[in-house]
């Protein structure tokens, strides 16, 4: 029987990268995202590629909005074997003394909250058929703290306590419960936490090699594929030229 994978966050980077590794693997899709165009352009070219596909265009941020989403769905909310809570960005990258509320908020909202209320939708289903798996992308940031990144890192750190609380509530269901914390990844991120900036940007990963999307997609893509006794709790994903938070190794 096909599986059904829900992937928040798909528009862009680890999320895309993700939709199309596990189409390769024979999911059918429910795919998330806040830009209609682009989410529309890659049900396409999923559906191009003969996967089963359905798009839910929502702010994660909005509780309401995902609960609309998920209503959308109907029976097949119980019925999604893999949930990947992609969906994550960092707004900033002042200290915390200058730190901007509507920044914090913004970050909040999506990387705990959005987790949150998408998690609680989906689920009853997983523990209705005592099977599942979740997988939170986490960062390098829910691991280490490090300057200017504070509020980004305090919700990373949540992340990984929350993965580690579903993963023992979810004990007795048989849900798999994991997480991977990517360090350096050339996508959107940088671009997004610097408000725009082209230039800042780039310059996060001038002089070394850093992960790409695909990079992750592939772990995660390991991570789903482990038989039934085999879960991996947590993987720690970092570029070569990057030994931790703070040190890298530029040319």
């Amino acid at each position: 029987m096909q599986k059904t994978a829900l992937v928040t966050g798909a528009t862009s980077g680890i999320g895309r990268a993700t939709a199309f590794q596990l189409s390769t693997m024979g999911f059918e899709l429910i795919i998330t995202g806040r830009r209609a165009e682009r989410l529309a352009a890659l049900s396409a070219e999923l559906a191009e590629q003969g996967t089963s596909c359905t798009s839910l265009c929502f702010d994660i941020q909005k509780k309401e909005a995902v609960d609309q989403a998920m209503d959308e769905l109907g029976e097949r909310l119980q019925q999604i074997d893999l949930l990947v809570n992609n969906a994550g960005l960092a707004a900033t990258a002042e200290p915390i003394q200058s730190g901007d509320w509507n920044d914090w908020e913004r970050m909040i909202d999506t990387n705990v909250k959005g987790l949150l209320a998408i998690s609680r939708r989906i689920i009853p289903g997983m523990m209705e058929r005592r099977s599942g798996h979740i997988i939170n992308v986490s960062s390098i940031a829910g691991k280490e703290a490090y300057a200017n990144g504070n509020v980004y890192c305090a919700t990373k750190h949540a992340v990984e306590a929350l993965t580690k609380g579903m993963r023992i509530d979810l004990l007795p269901y048989g849900i798999k419960v994991s997480s991977i914390s990517p360090g350096m990844v050339d996508t959107e991120f940088s671009l997004v936490r610097y408000h725009g900036d082209q230039q800042k940007a780039d310059a996060v990963y001038q002089g070394l090699t850093p992960l790409y999307a695909e990079d992750v997609a592939e772990a995660i893509a390991f991570m789903v594929s482990r038989p039934p006794h085999v879960n991996v709790n947590d993987l720690l994903l970092m570029p070569t030229a990057q030994a931790s938070a703070v040190y890298n190794h530029r040319e």
